[in-house]
């Protein structure tokens, strides 16, 4: 008896114990240029983030300040959320996120909201990396969105890199940030 409630126990626990793929990390920081392409565009720039805190889970966040063109109206949007990671090839992993959300316009427009989303990333070799997410994004006062996100990274080294990202949201917006990225 004692010996099946071992081995259940150490089943149970085998998805957790996985870590990340091999040439991924969840540990890092990058920052650069953010654009929106919407009705109005607007650009600026953005700030991002995320650290492992166990093998298959990580805490990421994100932050972007953007002016919409030839105004004086800027608006900022902020993204905290926890992350799943489980790899499910030697170097691509499996990942979902639920994250709480929010534009802040000052007094023209504040929401509050959450997104959740489920993709794959993976490394192509010790260079490159990419990875592919859809998820769902909902505000207050604003209908939810249905959106597909591609990005990559071109590595310098082991802790530098060039990072990019394009978001297609439902309607036809687009979202895109490119920037340097320091790993550990």
């Amino acid at each position: 008896m004692k010996r099946s409630l071992i081995t259940l126990a150490f089943l149970a626990a085998l998805p957790f114990a996985a870590s990340a793929a091999d040439g991924l990390s969840y540990n890092y920081v990058e920052g650069g240029y953010a654009k929106t392409d919407s009705t109005i565009d607007a650009d600026g720039w953005a700030l991002n983030g995320s650290v492992a805190f166990h093998p298959n889970f990580h805490l990421f966040g994100g932050y972007s300040s953007q002016e919409f063109d030839n105004t004086n109206f800027d608006f900022k949007q902020y993204r905290f959320g926890v992350g799943y990671n489980h790899p499910i090839a030697s170097k691509v992993d499996l990942v979902t996120r639920v994250a709480y959300e929010k534009i802040d316009a000052g007094d023209a427009f504040d929401a509050d909201g959450y997104s959740t989303e489920v993709g794959v990333r993976g490394a192509a070799n010790e260079m490159f990396e990419g990875y592919a997410m859809a998820g769902w994004e909902d505000y207050q006062h604003v209908d939810g969105d249905f959106y597909g996100k591609v990005g990559a990274q071109a590595k310098f080294n082991q802790n530098w890199g060039l990072a990019g990202e394009l978001k297609f949201i439902q309607g036809g917006d687009k979202q895109w940030f490119v920037g340097p990225r320091v790993t550990w």
